[in-house]
Parts: structure tokens; sequence; C-alpha cells
């Protein structure tokens, strides 16, 4: 494991500001609002924000606070930060990002998780956070090869947390951080005292009589998921079949990057903009890690990894499709926040189908898909609240 700090050439910065003054804009049709794609108004004043106010060297600077490590795992280079508590019994937890989040994400969190104390709260409620970049991502840099799926970044998140010397840990994760934290808690059961998610995955299984009884809200959410579906998730459907094409262009423009990431943002956030609910800068240097490591393209992979990880799993040997395709049983606790502006949230009676054992289920009133951006406060009470019902239980 060697020592890793961010230090960001100038002749880069300096790029970037050039290829911002000279954005080709595409011009939009007027009054269609955010309904076919990001309106060049407001596209216009975020990247006016970038060039003149935007300080990439604080964020920088920031984000070196935390101490940060490279290693090699199964032939790829994974980025981290490992921020241990000042209190010796803190709780080992390794938490996800996701697409298209970073490290960055967690930011606001890291003080209130590992020093609860300095934050008001308990000392038994102190975590040693390791927060990796997964590989094809932010600072991990490009993939080696392909084949990096959700089960093989949990086998390299456990060869990890084996290489710190920690035996016994929780796993945390959201958006692609949450089927990973699952597999670390399938690969490692005698490891894992728990797995945290604050966006669960849960799916109608085909059968008409699951459906009964329903209440309003989940009919609601069944019907968020069908328009997620059909107007929601074109990014998803583009990057799991043909993700290099669209990277070239992202890799290329900064605007159009930022475009990019900020209608995933807009759209499955608690506001009517994103900015009103996370800060505008730290937006920004979320941002900054896809553009600054030219992982557009790398990150993106990760979504033709899980698209053929499920077909492979949901044929049979005559290669015709099987339904109802479930990963292997959780074993370890589960805890699920539960956000309702996420662009997917769960039905508690098929997250108990597939999941036995939940043991603490949360339903926030605000929210959405990146709750330690979003709602930290909100966000670290229930993580804590999880894993101390487990030490409370032991």
């Amino acid at each position: 494991m060697q020592p890793f700090t961010i230090n960001i050439r100038q002749s880069e910065l300096d790029d970037l500001r050039r290829r911002l003054a000279q954005t080709r804009w595409s011009p939009d049709l007027p009054e269609t609002g955010w309904s076919r794609g990001v309106p060049l108004a407001y596209l216009k004043e975020l990247v006016a924000h970038w060039l003149t106010s935007y300080d990439w060297r604080l964020a920088e600077s920031r984000l070196n606070g935390l101490p940060q490590f490279t290693t090699t795992i199964d032939g790829a280079n994974v980025h981290f930060a490992h921020v241990r508590s000042p209190e010796p019994d803190a709780l080992p937890l390794i938490m996800t990002h996701g697409w298209p989040g970073s490290v960055a994400e967690f930011l606001d969190v890291v003080g209130p998780l590992t020093n609860p104390v300095a934050y008001g709260g308990s000392a038994k409620d102190a975590f040693h956070l390791v927060l990796p970049s997964i590989p094809g991502f932010g600072f991990s840099g490009p993939l080696p090869a392909a084949g990096w799926t959700v089960n093989r970044v949990a086998a390299a998140w456990v060869e990890l947390m084996r290489r710190l010397g920690y035996e016994r840990y929780g796993a945390q994760g959201g958006d692609f951080g949450s089927p990973i934290s699952l597999a670390v808690g399938r690969l490692a059961p005698e490891h894992v005292v728990g797995v945290h998610s604050n966006m669960l995955t849960v799916f109608p299984s085909g059968d008409p009589a699951e459906l009964d009884g329903l209440s309003e809200q989940d009919l609601g959410r069944l019907g968020r998921l069908a328009s997620f579906d059909a107007d929601g998730s074109g990014y998803r459907k583009l990057l799991s079949t043909r993700p290099q094409t669209v990277s070239y262009a992202l890799n290329d423009s900064p605007a159009g990057q930022l475009a990019w990431i900020v209608e995933r943002f807009k759209e499955w956030t608690d506001a009517d903009l994103p900015d009103q609910v996370i800060d505008r800068d730290l937006l920004l240097t979320n941002v900054m890690i896809y553009w600054l490591t030219a992982t557009a393209g790398s990150s993106a992979q990760m979504y033709r990894e899980v698209t053929e990880e499920q077909r492979a799993a949901t044929e049979d040997p005559n290669g015709e499709m099987l339904t109802g395709y479930r990963e292997q049983p959780l074993s370890v606790p589960l805890g699920v926040a539960v956000f309702p502006q996420d662009c997917i949230v769960p039905i508690r009676r098929f997250a108990d189908r597939d999941f036995p054992t939940v043991t603490r289920w949360t339903e926030f009133d605000r929210g959405g898909h990146f709750p330690a951006m979003e709602v930290p406060e909100l966000f670290v009470g229930d993580v804590r609240a999880f894993f101390r019902s487990l030490a409370d239980a032991s």
C-alpha cells in the first residue's frame, strides 16, 4: 500500500478552463424545461460558476485532508481513503459510492462518523472508515481489463479489509455501492457484522398475487419504478450496451460531462434543482473527479458488467431466461434507509422476500439518491443506529 496525494498539474486546470470557455453550446427548444434534458440556461449558469467561482485547489486540499492510499488488488489499482477514529474501539466500516458519485459523496459525513464526540454524539458510535474508489472510477483510474463485476469488486473489498488488518467490520453503500456491500456480506459473513444500504433494489417477481393488498404508498412506488424504466433510464440502456462510444464525448467536453452527471442529480435529489440541497461546489468537485481522472468511460463499464453478470445468472444451461432472478441469500443483518426521492424506492414486502435478515427499516420524509450529500444528518443517524443495534444485540 502506497500513500497517495492528489496533485493535479496546473496545465490540466488551464486546459479545463480553455475548454469551458470555448464550449460549443447546443441550442435547446423553448419552454420544454427539463423534460428533454438539461436546459441550456441552467447549464450555462453552472459552467459560469465553474469558470469564475469554483476553486479546485480548495477542493483538492479538502480531499487531501483524508489519509489516502493506493494498492493493487486482482490486477487493478484501488484508491481509498482510510480515516481512523480517535476512538480505539471504533467499528471498521467500508463505505462504497456509486455512479455518478465518488468518494467526494462522503466528505460531509467523515467527521461525524469517525469522531462522533466532536459532533455531540457518543464514542460508542465511532467508525474507522475505509472509502475506496471502485476500480475504473476516480483516482482508482481506468480499468486494466473487462470483467470487473459487482462480485469481483466485493472480493477486492474483502481483500482490502484483510490487508488493513480488520477481522470484523461493517459494509455500507448506495447505488452500485449497495449491491457491492451486499456481496461483501455474502462473500465474508464471518467477517461482516452487518450491511447498511441506502438504495435497496427489489422488484416484483411477476406473480400477480404478490401485488394483492399493497398499500397506496407501495403502489405509488411501483408506478415510480415504471416511470423510471420508461422515461428515466435511457442513460442506463446506453451505458449497459455501448459504454465506450459515449465516453469519447464525455472525455472531451467538460460541459458535456457536467450535463451528463448533473441531470442524474436533478432527477434523483429531493429538490427542484440539485444545488438547492447540495452545495454547488461539492457537485462540481464530484464532476471534477471524473474529468481529471478521465474515467467517464471506465466507470460506465460497470453498467455493462452488471448487465452481463445478471444475464449469466438468469440463464439456465439451455440458454433460456429464468424469471425471478435473486441473489444468493444474505445471512448477516441488513439495515435499509429509504429516502423518498431516490430513483428506485424499495417496497418492504419485496425486501422481506429477498432479504429475510432485515433488522432495521427506516422511512425518511426527505432526501434522495445521495443522502450523505443531501441530508448528512439523517444519513449519519441511521448508519449509527443500525450498527449500534447490532452491538447492543451482541
